[in-house]
């Protein structure tokens, strides 16, 4: 029997917050003994069939799903707050680091259209991820998004994307932070890591200093989500008079002949630089997950998160210019590029304000990522495709501690070992494949709906995004495969095929949903260009990539066939989900009594 103090709190739900038994982490009936495990293995293929074909609700995730976390997440976000935690959230290791390693090796001075190009896809996703957060306000982010409009399978897939690219992200730019604190001393970055040569070049150069800063990020997440973003804004406006003196400080000493020699790698090397530069407007995504937090979300998430989205890319195309005219892109730093740019220049005093920006950047980027990926967590592990343990909120903190302290020793232990290089270019592949997932959800959201749609109209559906999707990841392939730029034979084939598909979805599609409160203009065409976009930028990341890539998503698939399935399933059959969702969303226009109401309350 369950009872509650004189503070009106579940003593049984307050043990589950701070115990750490089997039943926190495996509470299901297929774990209750070896024969129900066993039982369960057996009946894995109706089980992944029911998984595959079950898609979630809106009010399953707003209502049912939410409240396993036992307390609320508290409501103190405005779009003030999302816009600067937008701002922090991106400008970090990307622009500080990467500018300088892609600028060298593959765009030069066009770096600057890399991040036009890698800009432009941000902004198509950023839209999707916008009419999602407000329609469905939780902390899930896209694995919500994609769990309602695409089942449960899929969902997970991305959901072990989501969390390896925050992950893989904190890594990066806590290596690149040691980066920087190194320069403001006058040090190589190598001073402060220990060598240890029998891991390899790749893994052996360990970074301590990387784990310290996590660690100390860490218990900010913890603390309190308000505090951090006060924290995140005075550290963000530091920020931002850092990015206005370097861009007119390093424009005073700019040399228009760096810009000769504009695009010496060609149109390969843009694309090529433009995709691993997408790592570079990693963190939008964590914005969306603070829809849960936000008071008026209709309102403050579409300013937020476009807002921030366009201030952004336009402070990265200064910066980029800035960068190759204040040096010549053959000599640029690959680890710490604008601090010794100025050196270059005469300005060796710069180089310190410099650093201090780029460390006060990453730190930012670091604490609202830290934020996002415990709120992906939180809701993964609501559904029970993850430990529920790591679902649980703090009843005086309002925050989900334990999701934040694995996803952050998790993100310390990488960032320990891991070049930057290989960090970035497998954080590039997981991102752009949720984005790629997350505008094909919100094609399937606008032109079905179960029940409403007719045979006919979901097969011309089905079949257009097939054709968007085939035509995309045929122009990715071709442009991989052909060694001549001028090549064009294949686009066109594969550019009209995408036309037609998108044009038939648009005249001869009925829209069977229409946004509540805010929605994506120019659907089908803006989603439809968001696929296109993100698949041509997977084209141009390297196959060892790939194969990392194809590694995590095996150990995905194993995971979820063993324990994931199993756990989500019995979770949905014991709930009834789906028969809650519907119950809600009856409440919710009015259409149940009050007994009714407090019926499904209860359960």
């Amino acid at each position: 029997m369950v009872t509650e103090n004189n503070d009106g709190v579940d003593d049984g739900l307050r043990r589950r917050g701070c115990s750490c038994t089997k039943n926190d982490f495996l509470p299901e009936e297929s774990f209750k003994s070896w024969g129900n495990y066993v039982q369960a293995l057996k009946e894995t293929p109706m089980r992944f069939k029911d998984r595959v074909l079950t898609r979630s609700l809106d009010a399953t995730e707003i209502h049912v799903v939410k409240a396993r976390s036992h307390h609320e997440m508290k409501k103190t976000l405005n779009w003030w707050d999302l816009m600067w935690f937008g701002i922090g959230a991106v400008i970090g290791a990307g622009i500080f680091v990467l500018t300088g390693l892609e600028a060298r090796d593959h765009a030069g001075p066009a770096v600057v259209l890399s991040y036009v190009v890698s800009g432009i896809s941000a902004l198509l996703s950023v839209f999707c991820y916008t009419e999602f957060a407000v329609e469905i306000p939780v902390a899930g982010g896209s694995f919500a998004y994609l769990r309602v409009e695409l089942g449960d399978f899929v969902a997970f897939i991305a959901a072990g994307n989501i969390l390896i690219e925050y992950v893989i992200g904190g890594a990066a730019v806590a290596r690149s932070w040691t980066s920087y604190f190194a320069t403001l001393f006058n040090y190589k970055p190598d001073d402060f890591r220990i060598i240890v040569k029998s891991l390899g070049e790749d893994y052996g150069n360990l970074d301590p200093i990387a784990v310290v800063i996590t660690a100390v990020i860490c218990i900010l997440a913890v603390l309190s989500t308000k505090g951090s973003s006060r924290f995140n804004y005075v550290a963000s406006i530091i920020h931002v008079v850092v990015i206005i003196f370097i861009i007119v400080a390093g424009l005073s000493k700019a040399d228009t002949k760096n810009y000769s020699d504009f695009a010496p790698f060609g149109a390969r090397g843009i694309f090529q630089a433009s995709a691993v530069l997408f790592f570079a407007y990693v963190g939008f995504d964590a914005v969306s997950t603070m829809a849960e937090e936000t008071k008026d979300p209709g309102k403050d998430i579409p300013i937020g998160l476009v807002g921030s989205m366009v201030i952004t890319t336009v402070a990265y195309c200064l910066l980029a210019v800035t960068l190759c005219l204040m040096q010549n892109y053959k000599t640029i730093d690959r680890d710490a590029p604008f601090s010794l740019a100025f050196e270059v220049v005469g300005l060796k005093w710069a180089k310190y304000i410099v650093a201090i920006g780029a460390l006060k950047g990453m730190t930012t980027v670091l604490l609202v990522s830290a934020i996002g990926q415990a709120r992906y967590l939180t809701h993964i592990a609501r559904t029970h495709m993850m430990p529920p343990w790591l679902a649980n909120v703090h009843p005086k903190t309002g925050t989900p501690i334990n999701a934040t302290i694995v996803m952050l020793c998790a993100t310390a232990f990488i960032a320990f070992f891991t070049k930057l290089s290989i960090l970035s270019n497998l954080l590039s592949i997981s991102t752009l494949f949720i984005f790629m997932l997350v505008s094909v959800g919100l094609l399937v959201r606008r032109y079905y709906v179960s029940g409403e749609t007719s045979v006919a109209n979901r097969n011309k559906l089905i079949a257009c995004i097939l054709l968007i999707i085939g035509s995309s990841i045929a122009s990715a392939a071709y442009w991989g495969i052909t060694i001549d730029d001028n090549g064009w034979i294949g686009y066109c084939i594969t550019v009209p095929i995408w036309i037609i598909a998108t044009s038939y979805l648009a005249f001869f599609v009925p829209q069977a949903r229409k946004p509540k409160l805010w929605g994506v203009p120019l659907v089908p065409w803006l989603p439809s260009c968001s696929i296109l976009l993100n698949v041509f930028l997977l084209g141009s990341i390297d196959a060892a990539s790939f194969g990392r890539f194809g590694v995590w998503t095996l150990i995905l698939l194993i995971y979820y066939i063993f324990f994931g399935l199993h756990a989500s399933y019995d979770t949905a059959k014991e709930t009834g989900e789906n028969k809650l969702g519907e119950e809600w969303k009856k409440i919710e226009e009015g259409k149940t009594s009050k007994t009714t109401t407090l019926d499904v309350a209860d359960q």
